[in-house]
């Protein structure tokens, strides 16, 4: 205990002192995962209201996969994100592994399935009057579409929240595919093992204190959405 005391101790005057490389860190971490969830939420979000709401060959099979894939280890999406980017495999000449683009693509994949799940499972449990009175007022194919999303905005909402706190919080994408490089493609959590394993706890803590502030703030957030989406 009296390790943790102390780290808690030094991790503040690393906070209040704005050590550099945790803060760099901690502004990769996020902007790298934005970046992924706002990517994956192009594709995520399409492919939910489409399979939501268009009878399409071997749908069930698709959304069975897309559930699975919300379970999908990181280091596993890792590996396969390695074979296809180191020098030796089919993109290697793109030169991106161990860069932020990287971990942004792993992330892409691990937050698509996420997103895409949610908004499948908020848009088929529509009223279906919802439906019944866009096609009444005669709203074409993307009129309607819009109507859907609109309607289930808050759980689309709550998807890109969960996708983030998934991303940001993942470790096995990030130093696989980023390489751990500090000031270049460290993140939050890398680092976290890197500096305890090398035994700079007090800034292993600074990193946990801010992930740990993350994490709550999506946490409140998603909770407070949660009780605005519930009818009154």
């Amino acid at each position: 205990m009296q390790l943790l005391w102390n780290g808690l101790i030094d991790a503040g005057g690393l906070l209040v002192n704005r050590d550099a490389l945790v803060l760099n860190a901690a502004w990769r971490s996020l902007w790298i995962s934005a970046t992924a969830v706002a990517c994956a939420a192009l594709l995520g979000i399409a492919l939910g209201s489409l399979l939501a709401r268009r009878k399409i060959f071997a749908r069930s099979l698709l959304v069975l996969l897309l559930r699975a894939g919300m379970g999908l280890p990181t280091v596993l999406i890792g590996l396969v994100g390695f074979s296809l980017l180191s020098r030796r495999g089919p993109l290697g000449g793109l030169e991106l592994l161990y860069t932020p683009t990287a971990i942004i693509l792993g992330e892409f994949c691990l937050a698509v399935p996420i997103i895409a799940t949610w908004t499948h499972s908020a848009i088929r449990q529509l009223d279906p009057r919802v439906a019944e009175t866009a096609l009444t007022l005669g709203a074409g194919k993307l009129r309607r579409w819009r109507t859907y999303l609109s309607e289930t905005r808050l759980s689309i909402l709550l998807a890109l929240l969960t996708a983030f706190a998934r991303c940001i919080s993942e470790l096995g994408i990030a130093i696989i595919l980023g390489g751990n490089i500090p000031y270049r493609s460290q993140t939050l959590t890398t680092a976290i093992a890197t500096e305890t394993a090398r035994g700079q706890f007090a800034r292993g803590v600074a990193m946990s204190l801010i992930l740990l502030a993350i994490a709550l703030l999506v946490t409140l957030t998603v909770a407070w959405l949660s009780r605005v989406k519930e009818p009154s």
